[in-house]
């Protein structure tokens, strides 16, 4: 359940319109806070406000999406939030994912490890998560096209 989008809450934010702004300074937030841009696949975001005391961030998309990466389809909602902090996304709402049949809502993107051989990991509310090489979302999706390596995939019950 997503944290409800009050007029307060927008007065105490930065606040973005139009989907090519939007992109833009979401990228620049996913840099600022350690994350690679190749994460923001969506398009079509008619708004997008970030609270920095507070670390909230939202988007607001034109209508529901879905986005392939490899073998996972992601699905974003009309209304993403989440609250951001240095190599974290956390308390995400509005995205869920799909691999091997199974739909997962994601709570939670972290990455660990050095530059080189980190990785990035998802988690569940119901506690799976899945792991893969920072490397593949980084220079943003377009930079992956084209690419035959596959990377290994960790999916695991977390603890």
């Amino acid at each position: 359940m997503s944290l409800q989008i009050t007029e307060e809450l927008k007065a105490k934010a930065e606040l973005y319109y139009g989907d090519q702004v939007c992109r833009e300074r979401f990228s620049l937030l996913l840099a600022e806070i350690g994350l690679p841009d190749g994460l923001l696949t969506i398009q079509n975001i008619e708004e997008c406000g970030y609270v920095k005391e507070t670390g909230f961030v939202w988007l607001k998309l034109q209508k529901k999406r879905e986005d392939r990466l490899d073998n996972i389809l992601v699905c974003y909602d009309t209304q993403v939030t989440a609250f951001v902090e240095p190599n974290k996304i956390k308390n995400l709402t509005g995205v869920k994912a799909k691999e091997f049949l199974i739909w997962v809502t994601l709570s939670e993107i972290h990455v660990k490890g050095p530059p080189e051989g980190s990785v990035i990991t998802f988690k569940s509310l119901v506690g799976l998560s899945l792991s893969l090489p920072l490397a593949w979302f980084q220079g943003g999706k377009e930079a992956q096209q084209g690419k035959e390596e596959k990377w290994w995939r960790t999916i695991k019950f977390c603890t």
